[in-house]
């Protein structure tokens, strides 16, 4: 007699994974609008369906807020607990502020920050054709979404596949949106296509480390993973080979030495849209999604993975202060920056401090003080973003330090919300900056790490340097005779919320901090 296998139904809990569909659905509807709406309609239609997608995933997130709401779901592969609600709030919010950079027209004239036909060579009789007939790459919205798909997903993945799903998810489309600059069509190019190979490499790296996990442990699932770490065995090389080669494709993109080389490249060739969103919620994904893989499936392995960890944070605050130091491009100074804060984060994520309820700030564990840190750091980065694309010439944003020299004094207000962004940074209080430092810096202290936090202090007055230089260029330089066509072009409505929130939220995190220390410390215990 013949036995029929019963294959039970999936169980998917669609209010608790409500964010990411909503994004996800968006994002499919923005594709739809390229396909079957008029040309002159779609940049409108685009903009309605991405505040729409976002603002409705941050509705339903916030119906689904607290521990009621928070556990395993999706058959086991999708992990929604506090760290998960607080990356996935954060993600939403600057998301939706990169959507006003992405629909800025004002500083170009009336057209956006991205070219008219990427397929076009460069500076070819289609390319100028495509911009005489306004031609607009509106499609920069639908990958956006299904950017942040992804980037929601990855820190909430309980398994390695999902987690491998989701990579790729928020990865092709930032591959893309790379080589989308209207002007310096041959830097954007170059930028798209190193992001592309060594952001396949890593992906590659990444997947070589899941299938060697799953030969030690017999199951992508981080609970198996780490019930199997728990258990001593012979095949302890498998467990540390595919530990260090799982962390090499996340560390790529949090931006960490040596992984960082395709940072400032990218940075600067890509939009400034692009860059300030990829700074910023890339950035967030990823180490939430490291935090995710060290603490649940391998958190019985810290003592191999702290040292390796630490070692990589201080690596990664030395080469990004130093090179920041010599860099004379904004975008790349502020690319350097970035692997700098990558480095501060890494040392939250050493101490492995898991303190999380009824703590005040310098007792916060790892998973509340990067979020509290990246709330800081993000809205400093978006608002800091969108006055570089402010600074124009005659072939759009000039980027060169010399042609930012005397602009604070020729435009107070434009060199007090940059000043104020700098200062938020190097940590200098009272700015959100000074309170992000602390959190980590404690997290690491608590994990006993002081040495590790003494390194990261010395190094943060390093980076103050370079944070000052620029503000001393705005205010203490003469304006160069050979940039005399830089001239500061006031941005459209959704660029200057974007300045305004970044500069409020600045100054309110750090004079008002207990708000956000608390919304971090209680959505910090992480799911197994």
């Amino acid at each position: 007699m013949t036995t029929l296998l019963e294959i039970a139904a999936p169980t998917i809990e669609y209010r608790l994974l409500g964010p990411v569909l909503i994004v996800f659905v968006g994002a499919c509807l923005g594709v739809l609008i390229e396909a079957l709406v008029p040309r002159h309609l779609r940049d409108e239609g685009q903009l309605i369906v991405t505040g729409v997608s976002l603002l409705g995933a941050l509705f339903v997130l916030w119906r689904t807020w607290g521990p009621d709401w928070r556990s395993v779901g999706a058959m086991g592969a999708v992990s929604v607990d506090g760290p998960t609600q607080a990356i996935w709030l954060l993600i939403l919010v600057f998301a939706l502020l990169s959507a006003l950079l992405f629909a800025e027209r004002r500083l170009s004239s009336g057209v956006t920050s991205f070219t008219p036909m990427a397929a076009a060579v460069p500076n070819s009789t289609l390319e100028r054709e495509a911009a005489a007939a306004r031609v607009e790459h509106t499609e920069v919205f639908p990958l956006l979404l299904f950017a942040v798909s992804g980037m929601l997903l990855f820190p909430a993945a309980n398994d390695l596949l999902t987690m491998f799903v989701a990579l790729e998810i928020l990865s092709l489309p930032l591959y893309l949106l790379s080589g989308l600059a209207r002007y310096r069509r041959l830097l954007s190019h170059e930028a798209a296509l190193k992001y592309f190979l060594l952001g396949s490499l890593s992906s590659a790296i990444f997947l070589f480390g899941a299938a060697l996990l799953y030969g030690y442990s017999g199951s992508f699932t981080f609970s198996v993973i780490d019930a199997a770490v728990a258990t001593p065995t012979e095949h302890d090389t498998l467990l540390v080979t595919g530990m260090v080669m799982l962390m090499v494709g996340l560390l790529f993109k949090i931006g960490a030495v040596p992984f960082h080389s395709w940072t400032p490249d990218v940075y600067q060739g890509a939009p400034t849209p692009v860059t300030a969103f990829m700074a910023v919620c890339t950035k967030l994904a990823a180490i939430g999604a490291l935090l995710r893989l060290l603490f649940v499936a391998l958190g019985g392995s810290r003592w191999e993975w702290q040292p390796v960890v630490a070692g990589i944070s201080v690596l990664t605050m030395l080469v990004g202060a130093v090179l920041a130091i010599v860099s004379r491009d904004i975008k790349r100074l502020l690319a350097y920056s970035s692997v700098t804060h990558a480095g501060f984060l890494l040392t939250a994520v050493v101490g492995a401090s898991t303190m999380t309820t009824g703590l005040p700030v310098g007792q916060i564990g790892s998973a509340a003080a990067i979020v509290v840190y990246m709330a800081a750091y993000g809205f400093a980065t978006l608002g800091a973003f969108g006055i570089v694309m402010m600074v124009r010439g005659v072939a759009g944003e000039r980027n060169d330090l010399s042609a930012w020299q005397g602009i604070g004094r020729r435009h107070p207000w434009i060199g007090a919300a940059m000043t104020l962004f700098m200062l938020s940074f190097a940590g200098i209080p009272p700015t959100a900056g000074f309170i992000g430092k602390w959190a980590v810096f404690s997290a690491a202290w608590r994990g006993g790490y002081w040495w590790l936090v003494l390194i990261a202090v010395i190094l943060s007055l390093v980076a103050a340097y370079f944070y000052l230089r620029v503000v001393a260029v705005m205010f203490f330089s003469e304006p160069a005779t050979e940039v005399s066509d830089v001239h500061v072009v006031m941005p459209g409505l959704g660029t200057t919320v974007v300045i305004a929130v970044g500069a409020v939220m600045s100054v309110l995190l750090g004079i008002l901090p207990g708000w956000i220390v608390d919304l971090a410390a209680s959505a910090s215990q992480l799911l197994r």
